[in-house]
Formats: structure tokens, C-alpha cells, sequence
């Protein structure tokens, strides 16, 4: 039995597609570790983990608070503190060491 996620609507991909073209934009800048901007509503931010599992500590846009991993950071994408277990629609996996 295989399980299939739903496929992306086009509000997401939407989301996606914007939040990604301006990601060159920050690095060009110097700015990758600043926050992002996007709001928490926009994103669907939630306090809990996604689907399978995901959560902020495991995405490529988190930014762990330093010498604090449990502790609440930033993302590159969405405003505001994030949880290391939170999660939104943005998840993109962190690549693996």
C-alpha cells in the first residue's frame, strides 16, 4: 500500500515560487541569515509538526537560536519566532551531511 500526498494547490506552489525567487536576493545581499518576512499566516505556520513528521529543525530555511538548539529560532522565509518543532508549508528538507 503506497501513500500518496495530495498535490500541491496552486496557492501553494504560488507561495513557494515567490518565497524561493527572492531567496538569491538575501544571499546576493550578504543577508542569509536574516529573517525571513513572510508572515507566519501566509505560510501557514503552526506550532506542531507536519505531515510525516516535518518539522523547522529539519528544513533548510530554519536558523537554530545559537548554543540553543531547543529554543525557538528564525527562518529565512517567515517572519517572526519559529519553533524547532513547528512547521509550514514551506518545508523544504535540510540536504544531508
Amino acid at each position: 500500500m503506497s501513500h500518496r500526498s495530495a498535490p500541491a494547490s496552486r496557492r501553494t506552489i504560488l507561495i513557494r515560487a515567490a518565497a524561493l525567487t527572492g531567496l538569491p536576493l538575501l544571499v546576493a545581499a550578504g543577508g542569509a541569515q536574516a529573517a525571513g518576512t513572510l508572515p507566519q499566516a501566509t505560510a501557514k505556520y503552526q506550532v506542531k509538526p507536519g505531515p510525516n513528521g516535518q518539522t523547522c529543525d529539519a528544513c533548510a530555511y530554519y536558523v537554530p537560536k545559537a548554543g540553543k538548539p531547543a529554543a525557538a529560532g528564525e527562518c529565512k522565509l517567515v517572519a517572526g519566532s519559529i519553533e524547532p518543532k513547528g512547521w509550514c508549508q514551506l518545508f523544504a528538507p535540510a540536504p544531508k551531511h
